[in-house]
């Protein structure tokens, strides 16, 4: 079926494939915001971000180890802050499951490791972002028991 490892050098062309995949979502819910179609990152950019133990990637890979989704993780602590706690997050950067693939489980695999991930690693919540343009995706973190922490709010001028 599926597994969830951390990403490798060799994945990079697919989570390159994987990243337009995602800008192309934001950019047709709001090509006023995300230009289209580009990745976030370069291959360069891409195989230091690999480097980083505390920032893992994780992708899920089928039977023949095609890269079928990934996600992004990032280390965030507010340590001696005025305001916040210096608990530990685990925010989810970036999210993505093949087009092809979505509906099989894969996002839920993806999420399930980087839970493991945290709850391993000591961390006190996992957090991310969903635009508004994306309701599959917001539904599909609410299933898992994501609630709203915050909102961001916007006028156009």
């Amino acid at each position: 079926m599926y597994s969830v490892r951390r990403a490798e050098e060799r994945d990079i062309p697919r989570i390159l494939e994987l990243l337009v995949q995602v800008d192309m979502v934001h950019h047709n819910g709001r090509p006023d915001i995300f230009k289209g179609p580009v990745t976030k990152y370069t291959a360069d950019e891409l195989k230091e971000l690999l480097k980083h133990d505390k920032d893992p990637v994780f992708v899920c890979v089928d039977e023949n180890d095609r890269v079928l989704g990934h996600a992004f993780c990032v280390h965030k602590q507010a340590v001696d802050n005025n305001v916040l706690t210096d608990i530990r997050k685990l925010y989810i950067d970036d999210i993505c499951v093949d087009e092809e693939a979505r509906g099989k489980h894969v996002g839920s695999a993806l999420y399930e490791a980087v839970k493991k991930y945290a709850q391993e690693n000591d961390y006190y919540h996992i957090t991310l972002n969903v635009w508004t343009c994306n309701p599959v995706a917001r539904n599909f973190y609410e299933s898992l028991g994501f609630v709203p922490l915050k909102t961001e709010m916007e006028v156009i001028l």
